[in-house]
C-alpha cells in the first residue's frame, strides 16, 4: 500500500504590513541670469511644521483626482507668473524617515519631484500667502528642509545633461539671440571651462539648426553681432539621434 504523502506546514511568515502613502510633488525651479552670471534656484520659507521657517522647494501634496503633472503646473503657477518655461519630471524620492511626520502619522511622504527652466527676465515671483520666497544661486543654498538638498543635486545633474544632449535651453532665450548670449547662458549653467567660444560656435553652426536672421546688433565697442533664432524644423531630424551640443 503506498505510503501517504505528508504536507510540510509551512512556517508562519512575519510579513511586514504595506506602507501607507501621501504623494507630494516638488519643483526644482532653475533659472538663469546671464547678467550676473548666475544659476539660480528658486526657494520658499516654509510655513508650518515640519520645518517651519526653513527654506525648501515649492511643493504641495497631490490632491483627490490631481495628476501628478496637474499638481507640478499648480504649486507652479501659485509662486511664479512666466510665459516660457521647460518642465519635466524628476525622479521621485520615497525612502523611509525623509519627512519626519512618518513617525506620528504612520504614514510615508513620497516626493515626486519635477525640474523646471523659466526665463529670468520675465519671471515674476508671488509673494501671497508667504513671508519668503526668493532666487538663490545654486552655490549659496542653505541647509534645506527635508532631503531637499539631496533632489537640488539630482536636479542640477540633469540640467547640465539636459543642456549638453537636448536644445532645453532655446525654451527660455529670447526667441533672437547672438551666439554670445548662448554662450554666456551655457557658461552659467556649466562653468566657464566647459568649451571655448570658438569651438562652441563653430559646433552649434555645423549643427544647422540655427537660423541667422540677417540682423545685426551693437552692443558696446565692439563689432555688430548676428542674431540668431532657434529653427525647430531644421532640428526634427536630430531629436532622436544621440547628439552633443557642445
Amino acid at each position: 500500500m503506498p505510503g501517504r504523502i505528508q504536507r510540510k506546514t509551512a512556517d508562519p511568515v512575519d510579513r511586514k504590513a504595506l506602507a501607507d502613502f501621501k504623494v507630494g510633488v516638488d519643483n526644482v525651479i532653475f533659472s538663469v541670469d546671464t547678467e550676473q552670471n548666475r544659476l539660480l534656484v528658486l526657494l520658499v520659507m516654509r510655513q508650518e511644521e515640519p520645518f517651519w521657517g526653513q527654506w525648501s522647494f515649492p511643493g504641495t501634496l497631490v490632491r483627490q483626482g490631481e495628476s501628478l503633472e496637474d499638481a507640478a503646473y499648480r504649486i507652479l503657477a501659485e509662486k511664479i507668473r512666466v510665459k516660457n518655461l521647460y518642465l519635466e519630471q524628476l525622479y521621485t524620492f520615497g525612502g523611509p524617515d525623509r519627512d519626519p511626520r512618518e513617525a506620528s502619522y504612520g504614514v510615508r511622504y513620497l516626493s515626486v519631484s519635477y525640474f523646471a527652466l523659466v526665463r529670468f527676465a520675465e519671471a515674476e515671483l508671488i509673494a501671497d500667502g508667504v513671508s519668503g520666497i526668493a532666487w538663490y544661486p545654486v552655490d549659496q543654498v542653505p541647509q534645506l528642509a527635508f532631503d531637499h538638498n539631496k533632489i537640488l543635486e539630482y536636479g542640477h545633474r540633469r540640467l547640465h545633461n539636459k543642456l549638453e544632449y537636448s536644445p532645453v535651453a532655446f525654451e527660455v532665450l529670447p526667441e533672437l539671440f547672438t551666439l554670445n548670449d548662448l554662450y554666456q547662458f551655457y557658461t552659467t549653467v556649466l562653468g566657464e571651462n566647459f568649451s571655448d567660444y570658438s569651438n562652441f560656435r563653430s559646433r552649434l553652426l555645423k549643427l544647422g539648426f540655427l537660423e541667422d536672421t540677417g540682423i545685426k546688433v551693437s552692443r558696446g565697442a565692439g563689432r555688430p553681432a548676428s542674431l540668431y533664432r532657434f529653427d525647430a524644423a531644421a532640428f526634427a531630424p536630430l531629436k532622436d539621434k544621440p547628439l552633443v551640443f557642445i
